[in-house]
């Protein structure tokens, strides 16, 4: 159920609460932001992150200020946001985009032990599915240097707008094209790093490289 603080009050229309809906929108996206306040200063870090039931995972450094910060209890605000296409309309004022985007509010906590290990292995199976079974794991050095934070979905709200301009009345009688111009995410040609092997066959986690489609 939203909450007051994730109820969509602007086109309430575009809101989602379900856990589907933003699920899926978690599961294609591949960058989040996380807007927190340090010092007095906000800050709106990018990063990778993957959801695993109802919590999503992000990491990086020990030594990272963001996730320093988030450990020690401030509260965060994580996005995430795909474009499918841009709205082209009549007049420059009506012009929008279509997207997917969530917002989740809460309270990072700091993951440990096997969990952490299991965390690692969600990220690199949301950027690259199969790639963590391709690669050496981490090691205790590794996994020492490495802090990783989990936050719950317990609230959280979806933003959908999909379909054609909205122009005024009198404006769709005008000359202008108008329509939605389409937007995805494609992946190119794999580049092999210059120190591999002559021969290295390209894995099918990179052979076969693309985002969930939600819905």
């Amino acid at each position: 159920m939203p909450t007051p603080r994730t109820t969509v009050r602007r086109l309430p229309n575009r809101g989602f609460y379900d856990r589907e809906t933003i699920a899926a929108i978690l599961d294609e996206g591949l960058v989040c932001h996380a807007g927190f306040v340090a010092d007095g200063q906000p800050f709106v870090i990018p990063t990778l992150y993957a959801r695993r039931e109802d919590r999503i995972y992000v990491h990086g450094s020990a030594v990272s200020r963001m996730l320093r910060t988030l450990a020690g209890g401030v509260p965060v605000c994580v996005t995430v946001t795909i474009v499918d296409g841009l709205v082209l309309a009549r007049s420059a004022f009506n012009h929008s985009m279509n997207y997917r985007s969530v917002v989740v509010l809460g309270t990072a906590t700091v993951v440990e032990g096997e969990e952490k290990v299991r965390a690692l292995e969600t990220i690199a199976e949301h950027v690259a599915a199969g790639r963590w079974r391709e690669v050496r794991g981490p090691s205790a050095n590794e996994l020492k240097a490495t802090l990783v934070l989990s936050l719950p979905l317990d609230e959280a709200s979806a933003k959908v707008r999909t379909g054609p301009p909205e122009d005024e009345d009198e404006d769709y009688a005008l000359p202008h094209w108008a329509g939605v111009l389409p937007l995805s995410m494609v992946a190119g040609s794999p580049m092999p790093d210059p120190r591999l092997p002559a021969g290295t066959a390209v894995p099918p986690s990179v052979r076969g490289w693309r985002r969930p489609r939600a819905g």
